[in-house]
């Protein structure tokens, strides 16, 4: 490996000044190869470490070494296995980027926001603060615009909540924007918008940060909040962000749709939503759903009586019941389907996310009868299936 990069991370690490390493762009396809590795400095009981985050299949695997490991680790990662690095120190952040021949060139920028804070004294440690998708001290207008932060880029205090579930929704979306298509425009339907944060942010996301070519059509019933974003989405210069009043079950406005967004639409409208998704063949489902109703009076099992004759426990296994059908009736559909804590359970009950991402395949004859047993088991008949 070329010296000055050895240098630099031999130094980093061992001078505690690695603030954050993020590797990319593997050389080759491997099963065991993670798309991505992350690695930060942590205080554990034995001393500093540095913790290795590889993401396999959406799933998280962490190693932490000791310093001199790392170092090693970090050397072998970028000499046989990822041709791009960003190396965060107090004094600079420097971009990796390794050519076919394994010549790498190294790129120096100015610090991250907070990084020199970080050096002066604060220890690593798992309780560092949180590197979001849109990091505090960074002016995003359409934050400013929502209230949500400050022209110099300050979280409004009593917005902070928002700006997590914001983060920690695109966090979710960024898992899956490799399963859009690349090569056209992509359409995004995201079906009761409501105040639409997360509809901006999404917008943000992909078409200012990634320079995605993306139309997004913000729907909802409520007439007055569908101005007041389409005055916002015209003055932030967004022409390809459009909202409409509308109903779910009627919408008709596109042939085709990349990724449907449903978050917090009432009771059996996510069905509907979810429905419209998978007719159209979307590609990428992002649904939380609320107020999950349906099958609160269908559910009749006698084996159950201890749980369902109280009228809490009830409505809360109805919620898990109704989750678990949707999530199982888009696997049987060809989706590849995962339940994710959307935000914090402090904040909201509400906190399901589903993400599901289209494979096309076929549902196994035992998935199917398994559906169908656990369907019957507690004498249900929900609205996916009396709708599709």
């Amino acid at each position: 490996m070329d010296g000055d990069l050895e240098t630099v991370l031999r130094q980093s690490v061992a001078e505690s000044k690695l603030l954050q390493a993020t590797l990319s762009q593997p050389r080759r396809k491997d099963a065991d190869l993670a798309r991505k590795v992350t690695v930060r400095p942590v205080r554990m009981k034995n001393g500093l470490h540095y913790q290795f985050e590889r993401l396999l299949e959406n799933k998280a695997f962490h190693d932490n070494l000791s310093p001199d490991a790392a170092a090693d680790e970090l050397s072998r990662l970028l000499a046989d296995d990822y041709r791009q690095a960003l190396l965060k120190t107090p004094e600079a952040d420097i971009q990796v980027l390794i050519n076919k021949k394994g010549k790498p060139a190294l790129l120096r920028g100015a610090p991250s926001a907070g990084a020199k804070g970080a050096a002066d004294g604060a220890p690593p440690a798992h309780n560092r603060t949180k590197a979001y998708v849109l990091p505090e001290g960074e002016p995003v207008p359409f934050l400013e615009a929502l209230g949500v932060m400050t022209a110099e880029g300050r979280v409004v205090k009593a917005k902070y909540d928002k700006f997590r579930q914001i983060n920690r929704f695109l966090e979710t979306v960024a898992d899956v924007v490799p399963n859009l298509p690349k090569d056209r425009e992509l359409t995004i339907v995201d079906f009761g918008c409501g105040k639409s944060y997360l509809t901006f942010a999404l917008y943000h996301l992909l078409a200012v940060k990634e320079r995605r070519d993306v139309r997004i059509i913000g729907l909802d019933l409520k007439a007055d909040v569908i101005e007041t974003c389409s005055r916002l989405a015209e003055r932030l210069g967004w022409d390809k962000l459009k909202f409409a009043v509308g109903d779910i079950s009627q919408y008709n406005g596109s042939e085709a749709v990349d990724m449907v967004v449903t978050l917090h639409a009432c009771d059996t409208a996510t069905d509907a939503a979810l429905i419209k998704a998978i007719g159209w063949r979307t590609a990428v489902i992002l649904s939380v759903p609320c107020c999950q109703h349906e099958l609160f009076g269908q559910l009749n099992q006698p084996v159950l009586k201890p749980l369902l004759k109280h009228g809490l426990l009830k409505e809360r296994f109805a919620s898990l019941v109704t989750d678990a059908v949707r999530a199982q009736l888009l696997e049987l559909s060809g989706y590849r389907t995962q339940l994710l804590e959307f935000i914090d359970m402090a904040h909201t009950p509400k906190n399901v996310l589903i993400r599901a991402v289209r494979t096309g395949q076929a549902p196994s004859p035992e998935a199917v009868r398994e559906y169908e047993a656990f369907r019957d088991f507690l004498s249900i008949s929900p609205f996916m299936e009396r709708n599709s």
